[in-house]
């Protein structure tokens, strides 16, 4: 067998170092302070006990969301990136 530079098994043991270290990073992430609410900020309309579930500190409603999202989609037809199509054109 070959071998290179690195011992035999140092690749094992860096992934497994990768691995641990990842763990102990999630381990440490808090969850936000305040849970989910029960009634939607914007609308008051109860929140579905599965949808709090599903996303931990929710405190929109379905519909008020998908208003929300539709809102932030919205955009003016410049491209301000500068791309090579703009360019171009």
């Amino acid at each position: 067998m070959v071998r290179g530079w690195a011992r035999d098994g140092a690749v094992s043991e860096q992934i497994e170092s990768s691995i641990s270290n990842e763990r102990t990073r999630m381990q440490a992430q808090k969850r936000p302070m305040e849970g989910s609410l029960t009634h939607c900020a914007e609308c008051e309309e109860p929140i579905p006990e599965k949808r709090r579930i599903a996303i931990w500190g929710v405190k929109l409603c379905l519909d008020s969301q998908h208003e929300c999202d539709g809102a932030a989609q919205i955009r003016g037809g410049i491209n301000r990136r500068g791309s090579k199509d703009s360019q171009l054109k």
